[in-house]
């Protein structure tokens, strides 16, 4: 019972992210047809078109993939925030123990991509881009192991998803650190001061959703302005979410109890169309029963999972994916194969090495009921970097569409490079599915 109270939110994150990696790749292949078809112009258009606010002094507007990118995109910036202090806390990577594998395999999926994108590199300009192969996408990873059902242990699914978190961490430093420019400090200090405030209020008053919005908007705004990425304010925002409940769960089953009872009282089994004053008061009573009994972190991560995985991450990938592809479009072609070698073969060097030395050197062990062999499939799976590669690859040539290309055209070649060969891998080495051992016992 208990093992089954645990696992299932860890399987419904893993369904919920495996539909996410099949709505992302619907949008890819989407926006690819679009932008090379001969309704390119509506396209490109769509995405250019001018949204905001403007007042006498003061204006907002931004072209409508800026407000997915800097608006939409801190929304799925803060539940990574939500998702990395709850693992932080409680969850998979709270002890050095239950940390140090995935950990492990993470640092090589980080270093050796960098190593060898940058030793490939032999132009200047292009230098930049070497933090776009760092990244895995978990949407995309969970959903090529989904399609192998049983053969893949949950335990593998865990490691990945752990994995990714830690890879996550690394990927919002980098863009803090190495993708932000033209700082302006006073912005930022006014928005770390706001957060202080919203931490401080939250720890010691009620926490308050209402309250946190208002402000979250004026910080994304002052993060927009400093010149620090504002999907960063989404992150530092989502660790100010308060993890604990307000009461436990045996004081709200008294309380749920005691008033039950007096609705069932005062109600004498009549049904009636219109409550009195005293009902609704014990019904609001049950609400407030209700919201204390819930951590506001994982009510917040619950109600923005659905909302990124079916919607913020598609609109991304249909905004960003659609790229002109034709012999004649200049492509920066040695650019576009570092990239792809890089995600491909670095991730798949860097997990799979570090994971072997991690074990030899018993720093780390493998899960229970996992393979080596299976560890090197998900090497190979970790290549596939599609959302936040893209994401660092829009900072790295804001200003250079010829560029942006090239990346976006190289992460998806490398991505489903890395993609197929770690399905193949996991196929071949997973187990058998529980009706082939039925057949074999026969």
């Amino acid at each position: 019972m208990i093992k089954r109270i645990i696992l299932s939110p860890i399987q419904k994150f893993v369904k919920t992210e495996s539909l996410a990696g099949i709505l992302l790749f619907s949008a890819t292949i989407i926006a690819l047809i679009w932008a090379n078809s001969p309704f390119v112009d509506s396209y490109t258009h769509l995405w250019e078109y001018k949204l905001g606010i403007s007042f006498e002094d003061f204006e907002l507007k931004k072209p409508l993939h800026l407000w997915i990118n800097d608006g939409l995109m801190a929304i799925f910036f803060f539940l990574i925030g939500l998702e990395l202090k709850r693992e932080l806390l409680i969850g998979e990577i709270n002890t050095i123990k239950k940390a140090a594998f995935p950990f492990v395999a993470a640092l090589g999926g980080m270093i050796i991509p960098v190593i060898l994108y940058l030793t490939l590199n032999q132009d200047v300009t292009t230098t930049k881009a070497w933090g776009i192969p760092m990244a895995t996408d978990i949407a995309f990873a969970l959903a090529i192991l989904s399609t192998l059902g049983k053969r893949v242990p949950l335990s593998l699914k865990i490691f990945l998803t752990a994995f990714a978190i830690i890879d996550d961490i690394a990927a919002v430093l980098v863009i803090a650190v190495f993708y932000s420019s033209n700082i302006n400090w006073e912005y930022i200090i006014y928005g770390l001061i706001l957060i202080g405030i919203l931490a401080a209020f939250y720890n010691k008053k009620k926490y308050s959703l209402g309250i946190g919005l208002v402000l979250a908007v004026v910080i994304w705004f002052l993060f927009l302005k400093s010149g620090i990425h504002p999907t960063i304010a989404g992150v530092l925002l989502a660790f100010t979410i308060p993890i604990k409940r307000r009461i436990n769960l045996s004081l709200y089953a008294e309380n749920l109890s005691s008033i039950s009872e007096k609705i069932v009282r005062q109600s004498d089994g009549k049904e009636k169309h219109l409550l009195s004053n005293d009902e609704i008061n014990h019904i609001d009573d049950l609400d407030n029963l209700t919201e204390a009994v819930r951590s506001p972190l994982q009510d917040l991560e619950q109600r923005l999972h659905n909302l990124t995985a079916y919607f913020i991450l598609p609109i991304f990938a249909f905004a960003n994916a659609g790229v002109v592809i034709n012999t004649s479009y200049n492509f920066n072609f040695s650019l576009l194969s570092n990239i792809a070698i890089s995600l491909f073969l670095g991730k798949f060097i860097g997990v799979a090495l570090f994971s072997y030395l991690g074990i030899k050197l018993k720093i780390t062990r493998l899960p229970e009921g996992v393979k080596f062999a299976q560890i090197l499939g998900i090497a190979c799976i970790a290549g596939v970097g599609f959302t936040m590669s893209i994401f660092i690859g829009n900072l790295a040539f804001s200003d250079d569409l010829s560029n942006i290309n090239s990346v976006k055209v190289g992460i998806i070649i490398g991505s489903l490079i890395a993609g197929f060969l770690g399905y193949v891998i996991l196929r071949f080495t997973g187990n058998k599915p529980p009706s082939q051992n039925l057949n074999k016992e026969l």
